[in-house]
């Protein structure tokens, strides 16, 4: 298998918070468990086809599709899921897998090397604008060699192709069930992961199935899973006291996961804590009129106060970021400290005034109402405040929920926005390649040749990512003196349960997605 040196953070390595000692409960190991486990998210997925999806919908994804490669619970790498993989000869650019014997998909159609092909290809010939055609750059073309064999030929070299063929972008699906040249639309999925979907109701449930003719790495410790999607973490966490849900994750608010540590088992519930790489960022629109001015994005760099976003909004339950690359991975900064230090609306002016401008700088700022928790609002409310505090910006504040905010950003309506993004896979590179470019995963091109014709490229030539601080050191230089992208914080992943729920701990894979197969209900000794 391919081998590489992560950060030293291990998202394995996760902490527990445990609000209730329990007496003598331990894990029933509850794969015969014929009640589903119910967990509760505001994320709700996007599309159900993964060739157009680069967003949250992956969460889903992992549980219902397969990928050739994954993340295990404790795996600090790639390892084998439907298939055994690795590099061929040297120059990490013939990238070969062995697909397991008699593969097959939820519905009993055969899974072979001609499936898989078919997969990749058709990302790429849909060519979702901010779908994840944008994690393939580097792939050439794909072969097969009888039933099992698939040959991945990358243009150049890149050490990270195994972390992206682990990605739920890459997911394996049945070419009888999704078309060649269009996403699927029947609302269907057809996969080999370890659950199959048994039936969907857009933005209000997933009801996941044991899928029995899946063959791969997961230990399924239930039989079912239902996802219910839910609007904010307020009613997500009434479902948890109420026992409507075992498990809630991704949108807890800070003040639910502050309540819940205070409350230390009063009401019945853990909170697990899990290391996060996830972070939140504002883009800026080069087409606009303002946002498309330097001067005018260096100023608000210069005035937005994010330690204020942290404790005032997210009771320090995120940290502030000063660079897109988040804490604990290798190549980690504070270029946007170093270069604007603490906030201060004078120097803020100074950029301004350097470039004739001595009048308010009037400025749209789009968020989404439903995808990253109940906190976004009062998050940009707080930056509102910040800018016109300041007395050199008029800010108005709009939103949507996320199926027209998407559709909206990818159009290029909005001047400056709002995104979070949760890592493909843990490395420097997934926090400043997806975002550089024509096409990027926020659909606003950001052309910096040094960083995606000469930084980048050397970078994935290097199969020791510890070797290549210096690439991403100045790839983020570059970033923060263009200030097209403004990092604000970065988060921690939250997983409360209900005490009767175990595996919480274990749950998170390495790109913070929940492996549900993870958990299983407690039974007395």
């Amino acid at each position: 298998m391919f081998k590489r040196l992560l950060a030293p953070r291990t998202l394995a390595a996760t902490a527990s918070l445990t609000l209730l000692t329990g007496c003598g409960l331990i894990g029933s190991g509850g794969s015969e468990d014929a009640e589903p486990i119910v967990v509760g998210t505001t994320s709700a997925p996007s599309t159900l086809d993964p060739a157009a999806s680069w967003d949250g919908s992956w969460e889903l994804y992992r549980n219902v599709y397969q990928t050739l490669v994954a993340f295990p619970a404790g795996a600090a790498e790639p390892q084998a899921d439907a298939a055994e993989c690795g590099f061929e000869g040297g120059g990490n650019r013939e990238y070969r897998c062995t697909l397991r014997a008699d593969m097959k998909f939820s519905d009993g159609d055969t899974l072979d090397a001609a499936a898989v092909k078919y997969s990749i290809d058709r990302i790429r010939r849909i060519g979702v604008k901010g779908g994840p055609m944008g994690l393939l750059g580097s792939l050439d073309r794909v072969t097969t060699k009888g039933d099992r064999e698939v040959t991945f030929h990358l243009k150049k070299a890149d050490a990270t192709f195994p972390f992206v063929l682990a990605t739920p972008a890459m997911s394996i699906v049945d070419p009888g069930e999704y078309p060649a040249d269009k996403i699927r639309d029947d609302g269907g999925i057809t996969g080999s992961g370890p659950y199959a979907l048994d039936s969907y109701q857009d933005g209000e449930k997933a009801e996941l199935v044991r899928n029995e003719h899946y063959d791969g790495f997961a230990d399924r410790k239930n039989s079912a899973v239902t996802i219910r999607y839910f609007e904010d973490s307020a009613e997500m966490v009434a479902a948890l006291k109420d026992k409507k849900i075992d498990a809630t994750f991704r949108g807890l608010a800070a003040s639910d996961v502050v309540d819940l540590q205070a409350k230390h088992g009063s009401e019945g519930l853990q909170l697990v804590e899990g290391a996060g790489t996830e972070i939140s960022y504002l883009v800026f629109n080069p087409k606009d009129r303002w946002a498309g001015k330097r001067s005018v994005r260096r100023a608000i760099a210069q005035v937005v106060d994010r330690g204020a976003i942290a404790h005032n909004v997210y009771k320090d339950t995120v940290e502030p970021l000063y660079s897109m690359v988040p804490k604990g991975l290798t190549g980690h900064t504070t270029d946007f400290f170093d270069d604007f230090g603490e906030p201060s609306a004078d120097k803020a002016a100074a950029i301004l005034r350097e470039d004739g401008i001595t009048t308010p700088v009037p400025l749209t700022l789009w968020y989404t109402t439903d995808r990253y928790g109940s906190a976004t609002a009062p998050e940009f409310e707080e930056i509102k405040k910040q800018l016109e505090a300041s007395g050199l910006f008029d800010v108005t504040l709009k939103s949507r929920p996320w199926k027209t905010y998407e559709a909206g950003y990818r159009k290029g309506e909005y001047p400056v926005f709002g995104r979070g993004w949760f890592p493909d896979f843990p490395d420097a590179d997934n926090f400043i390649a997806p975002f550089v470019g024509k096409e990027n995963a926020v659909s606003t091109p950001y052309v910096s040749p040094e960083i995606t014709d000469r930084l980048l490229p050397q970078s994935r030539q290097e199969s020791d990512r510890g070797a290549v601080v210096r690439q991403f050191e100045r790839a983020q230089q570059i970033m923060a003196q263009d200030a097209r992208l403004l990092p604000l914080w970065q988060g921690k992943q939250f997983i409360a349960a209900s005490d009767e729920i175990s595996g919480g701990e274990r749950a998170l894979d390495p790109s913070t997605i929940m492996m549900m197969w993870e958990l299983s209900r407690k039974t007395s000794w």
